[in-house]
């Protein structure tokens, strides 16, 4: 679990970042939950859109995908999910 201090360290971290991944029409499924988890643990942090067909509410959208691949909702800001995962292999980010 994040502490307020760390959620605020990633947030000015991702704020310079363009979203990689995109959740359309189709939702949520497993192969983009596999591909999630592969990319957190080559960046640790990264931004994903909800784009406006999405069928699913953007707060389950985040909450599908953080406990899909283990990982830790940052913010979750208009339409975008800002998620977090420490690397076990590359860590970069040091937490404060």
């Amino acid at each position: 679990m994040l502490t307020g201090k760390q959620k605020r360290f990633l947030r000015a971290k991702a704020h310079h970042l363009d979203p990689i991944f995109q959740v359309g029409k189709g939702g949520v499924n497993e192969n983009m939950v596999k591909q999630i988890a592969d990319a957190l643990e080559a960046r640790e942090l990264f931004k994903i859109s909800v784009l406006q067909n999405c069928e699913e509410d953007k707060t389950e959208v985040a909450e599908q995908l953080a406990n899909g691949t283990g990982a830790e909702i940052v913010q979750l800001i208009g339409n975008t999910i800002v998620l977090y995962k420490e690397s076990a292999e590359k860590k970069t980010i040091v937490l404060p």
